[in-house]
């Protein structure tokens, strides 16, 4: 189908999600990300009509976009459309989402122009504790560079900005509208350009300390508000997931490529190298599998050139307020299913504590964390081995207190427009595309997140299972005669004080 005919077609309106992208250029920032991953293959799988799909690649270590590309389409998440001749239709375009203009050629800008249909924005910096300046470049200015590319597009139909359900989390209850930024976009750029780095940071500090836990969340904030106000003549739409974890279904079970946030804690107390957590396990945890994700974008980019509203709308992309789960809840599964599906990589018996006390979590961390670490350590330098594990510790340290907040706090999302997107689907695209989190099962779930953390991060085989379970019973062995010497030696000191 030709790009003319998916213009013809979709300004009268598809009812089917799948041909609504029959001849569809796309252009998709974020791809070389978890997200941006799983939505390019789920596009080339489930829309086999689609006619191309630019992806905006920077040049990184040494490594241009076509070489990145390459790399890229090399991942397992492509293995299912591989043999397919999907890959094809993927093309590298140079750029880069922190440069003026999105780095982009003259000659690359006008192909956009002249042929895209579809965009979605997924290019973001996670890092909680990233510098403001590159924070506020990546995440707001880079939102104002796609939204002014997308102005000149001629053929353009729909525009998905993806977001975080944190851009708000100086409130309580999260609706699905656009909220005053906790400072004016437009301000903080121009400060970001001309003052020096110390007081964009001191700016920074300044920001946080009033509303905000952290960089990243007052910058997506401030990229919602540019959306609302300059984009406003557009057809677009921003969806807002939680904190996305591992694949339900799709492109493969419990498939995940990265240890950022959730993945890492699991997969660090399935290896029983993490005794304790600060949180509040009392609290909902708000995570959302990476493929209800992306069949949102998916579904949401079909309703935005179709159900064109007068303002922005906003999908919460999120589970709380319809299958929650808690914190003690996430923490049990993952301990119940670490037991059964154990990794040679296992350090020591799976176990451990959330906790909101400060001093009792510092006692934990030294005795179990820091302690085991610093002797590890010393028997790797006596064997002449570099030593790794107190850095490591002391990183995961950093990690933990930089999402402390998340676990420290609760919201409620409202999801009146996430839910209302199953209710324009035919019958067969709800089988394609699926966006209600209700269907999901927490417990198999989790079980199948382990096991994706086992094959996809660490690489562990199937093959290494039965090695593994009996390493797990010797170290619950060990981790028994551990607690009766703790236990003996305590007895001592209090007996003869």
């Amino acid at each position: 189908m030709s790009k003319d005919a998916f213009n013809s077609r979709s300004s009268g309106g598809v009812d089917s999600v799948t041909r609504f992208y029959d001849g569809a250029t796309i252009l998709v920032t974020g791809a070389t990300g978890f997200v941006g991953k799983a939505l390019v293959e789920k596009l080339l799988r489930s829309c086999p009509g689609i006619e191309t799909i630019f992806l905006l690649i920077r040049t990184k270590k040494g490594m241009n976009p076509k070489e990145r590309l390459r790399e890229l389409l090399d991942n397992t998440v492509f293995d299912r459309v591989r043999d397919s001749g999907a890959l094809n239709k993927v093309v590298a375009v140079a750029g880069d989402v922190m440069d003026s203009g999105l780095g982009l050629s003259d000659a690359d800008k006008a192909r956009l122009c002249a042929t895209v249909n579809i965009v979605f924005h997924s290019a973001a910096t996670v890092k909680f504790n990233e510098k403001l300046q590159d924070a506020v470049r990546l995440n707001t200015m880079g939102t104002q560079s796609v939204i002014e590319l997308c102005k000149d597009m001629a053929k353009l139909h729909a525009v998905v900005h993806v977001s975080t359900a944190y851009s708000n989390a100086n409130r309580t209850l999260v609706e699905e509208k656009v909220y005053p930024p906790p400072a004016s976009p437009i301000g903080v750029i121009e400060c970001t350009k001309h003052l020096s780095p110390d007081l964009v940071e001191h700016l920074g500090e300044a920001i946080t300390a009033k509303e905000h836990p952290n960089t990243y969340t007052v910058t997506k904030a401030m990229a919602e508000s540019i959306v609302a106000e300059e984009a406003e003549n557009l057809p677009i739409s921003i969806v807002r997931p939680s904190i996305v974890t591992g694949a339900w279904q799709e492109p493969f079970p419990g498939w995940v490529d990265n240890l950022s946030g959730i993945t890492g804690i699991i997969m660090e107390i399935g290896r029983g190298t993490i005794r304790s957590i600060i949180c509040n396990d009392r609290y909902l945890v708000d995570i959302i599998p990476v493929d209800i994700v992306v069949d949102t974008l998916i579904v949401a980019a079909w309703q935005t050139a179709h159900y064109r509203r007068n303002s922005v709308t906003v999908y919460n992309c999120t589970s709380g307020s319809l299958n929650p789960i808690h914190w003690h809840e996430l923490g049990d599964l993952t301990l119940k299913h670490s037991l059964t599906t154990p990794s040679k990589y296992l350090q020591w018996y799976p176990g451990f504590s959330f906790t909101t006390n400060r001093t009792l979590h510092a006692a934990k961390d030294f005795i179990c964390h820091m302690a085991p670490a610093f002797f590890v350590d010393l028997l790797l330098r006596i064997k002449g081995s570099k030593p790794i594990m107190l850095k490591l510790c002391k990183r995961f340290s950093m990690a933990a207190k930089t999402g402390e907040f998340f676990a420290l706090h609760e919201w409620k999302f409202t999801c009146e427009n996430q839910k209302s997107l199953g209710k324009f689907l035919t019958k067969e695209d709800r089988l394609i595309f699926k966006t209600d989190i209700t269907q999901l099962d927490w417990d198999g779930y989790i079980y199948l997140y382990l096991l994706g953390i086992r094959k996809f991060v660490m690489k562990d085989t199937p093959e290494t299972l039965p090695a593994a379970l009996k390493k797990l019973n010797r170290l619950l062995w060990l981790h028994r005669i551990g607690k009766m010497f703790l236990m003996l030696l305590a007895y001592k000191v209090i007996k003869y004080r």
